[in-house]
């Protein structure tokens, strides 16, 4: 789902790429944090507040993001699509 939102979210780097477990993540969070640190202004979703309705509305919306990219939506959700629900709601509008 990278690269759909609308807003700029938040820069990770690779660590998207390579989640495979809660440890992974952890790190994907742990980014995040160093980029809104970073770039407290960058963020479309900077407070509590709208970050949490940008990701219970991307959560809401996952399985239709998956469709309209191809893919099917998973039975169990994944770590990897947990972060990159994670990430993408600190850009999502």
């Amino acid at each position: 789902m990278t690269g759909e939102w609308e807003g700029r979210p938040a820069e990770v780097g690779s660590t998207l790429d390579d989640v495979r477990d809660c440890g992974d993540v952890a790190a994907a969070v742990y980014a995040m944090l160093a980029d809104l640190d970073a770039n407290p202004h960058a963020w479309e979703n900077d407070t509590l507040e709208r970050f949490l309705e940008a990701f219970a509305a991307l959560i809401g919306s996952a399985d239709q993001l998956m469709v309209n990219r191809g893919e099917q939506p998973p039975v169990t959700p994944t770590w990897a699509l947990f972060a990159e629900l994670l990430v993408g709601a600190s850009g999502y509008e």
